[in-house]
């Protein structure tokens, strides 16, 4: 049987022969470490909540955030926990009214069934998107990370993602960082290894910020 990590080891030899500047920083930089999650609704949940925590802000910020957020959560992140604070408390651990609105919305979504986050480890990715997506303030970018970092997908291209547009810029030497539209395409070569292309983005902007 292939294992995950033997899937892990084949992308990042195909981004090195497939790229030259990115090949640069799979030497100098740690290891992809894109691996799938334990697959539960508890577990992917807390992954989804970070990535709402994370939203637009510094990953520095994001992780005070989250720790103060699990700190009013008693350590449990689930829906049931969540749903059982007040939107003040919540507030409270640093969060905005409308990233507060996300995770409810996201819990209430889970408890009451109209949502299943269990089942998205095996849909299609344009079905997780979609799913996600239903939920106010879950958009591509949300989705496309839990796919990435819980789901451990490898053929995932968060051309949204301004950091990955600026690691793209830096690595290739581009005197503009490209706009979503232009970096779609530039994708393709690294088929059926997108995400860990995305990876190696962000570590060119080490140390410039550790994602």
């Amino acid at each position: 049987m292939v294992t995950h990590r033997t899937h892990v080891n084949r992308a990042i030899k195909h981004v090195v022969a497939t790229s030259p500047h990115l090949g640069h920083y799979v030497q100098v930089s740690d290891r992809c470490n894109l691996t799938p999650s334990e697959p539960s609704v508890n577990a992917y949940f807390d992954s989804l909540v970070r990535s709402v925590v994370a939203q637009q802000i510094s990953s520095a910020a994001a992780a005070s955030v989250y720790a103060r957020l699990r700190k009013v959560l008693s350590g449990r992140v689930t829906p049931r926990v969540v749903l059982a604070r007040t939107p003040r408390a919540l507030q409270a651990a640093g969060l905005s009214k409308s990233k507060v609105r996300t995770i409810r919305e996201l819990a209430k979504a889970q408890v009451s069934g109209e949502i299943d986050l269990r089942e998205l480890g095996e849909s299609p990715d344009d079905v997780v998107v979609a799913e996600l997506s239903q939920i106010w303030g879950i958009g591509r970018w949300t989705a496309e990370m839990f796919m990435m970092f819980t789901l451990g997908r490898l053929d995932v291209w968060p051309v949204g993602d301004l950091a990955v547009r600026r690691g793209w810029q830096l690595a290739h030497g581009l005197p503009d960082m490209p706009s979503e539209k232009e970096l779609d395409p530039l994708g393709a070569p690294f088929r059926p290894y997108r995400s860990v292309a995305a990876w190696y983005c962000w570590r060119v902007l080490e140390p410039q910020e550790k994602w």
